[in-house]
């Protein structure tokens, strides 16, 4: 591994690169905040696939393209005089310092070199309770954003509207949790399962478009949830399961490609009987 000097000279590197492919890029100079927006997102999703697959190779690539991103950004924002860089990088250091009462002191925030409290001398909670456990920073987190100057108003602001459906309502769910809505036993959590999934039964047998779609998402809600309460991420097991339906799918196609034939040409019949080789494998 690399020395701090080696890191922060191979960072200084890359500044100097992404400085020089602006004024001399035709391509470079000419993006803008919301022309690389949708390329940011295809990159954070790219290093999400890397992630997913625990490939170590790919998890360095995309992270070099993730952070291309944030670099080229800061530039965009340095010939706006708005900010750069290292306003970028204080911003984050200051906040973590100020979330982190029980490793800095909050008189630590803009020291240019911040010394964490001495071992066992931590700041208390937000409520004034030690912190010891990983849940309490998490619930102290919460609590010190809705106190700072420019943070969240309401316990749920920090949510991002652009977030995908399924994370937004597990992070919605989470943030709820945090300062105490939540569910006091989760098994109960099941009757409600049950109910929104009788509801959706219900619209359905009625052909009621609207409805039905909205008793869906109260059901998807409630299912989320559950998997939160049993501390299983349900976006992480949704993209196993559609994984592990590729795979199998594409054993079927391959079969069918060995034969000369093509995948709808087989009989459902067919396709099962390929479907469950394909789980026999996987065992």
């Amino acid at each position: 591994m690399h020395t701090r000097e080696e890191k922060l000279m191979a960072f200084g590197r890359m500044l100097d690169v992404i400085d020089t492919l602006r004024t001399e890029c035709p391509w470079d100079r000419k993006q803008t905040n919301e022309s690389l927006r949708p390329n940011t997102i295809e990159e954070v999703y790219e290093l999400a696939d890397a992630l997913e697959k625990d490939d170590f190779h790919n998890i360095c690539k995309e992270l070099g393209d993730v952070l291309l991103h944030v670099c080229f950004y800061a530039r965009i924002g340095s010939e706006q005089s708005q900010f750069d860089i290292a306003d970028v990088c204080n911003s984050l250091t200051d906040k973590l310092i100020f979330r982190h009462p029980h490793v800095y002191h909050p008189s630590q925030v803009g020291v240019a070199d911040p010394k964490p409290l001495p071992y066992g001398q931590d700041e208390a909670q937000a409520d004034g309770s030690e912190v010891t456990t990983a849940q309490q920073v998490i619930q102290n987190w919460e609590q010190i954003k809705l106190k700072e100057k420019d943070g969240n108003k309401s316990t749920l602001a920090g949510v991002p509207s652009a977030l995908p459906s399924l994370i937004k309502a597990y992070r919605i769910q989470d943030k709820a949790r945090n300062v105490g809505f939540d569910w006091e036993d989760k098994g109960d959590v099941w009757a409600k399962v049950r109910e929104e999934l009788d509801e959706l039964e219900s619209e359905l047998r009625r052909e009621d478009k609207d409805k039905s779609t909205a008793e869906l998402g109260d059901f998807l809600f409630s299912v989320i949830n559950a998997a939160r309460l049993y501390k299983l991420n349900p976006d992480n097991a949704l993209e196993h399961t559609n994984q592990k339906f590729i795979r199998r799918f594409n054993y079927i196609e391959a079969k069918a490609n060995e034969e000369g034939r093509r995948v709808k040409d087989l009989t459902l019949a067919e396709m099962d009987k390929l479907w469950n080789e394909a789980k026999t494998q996987e065992v």
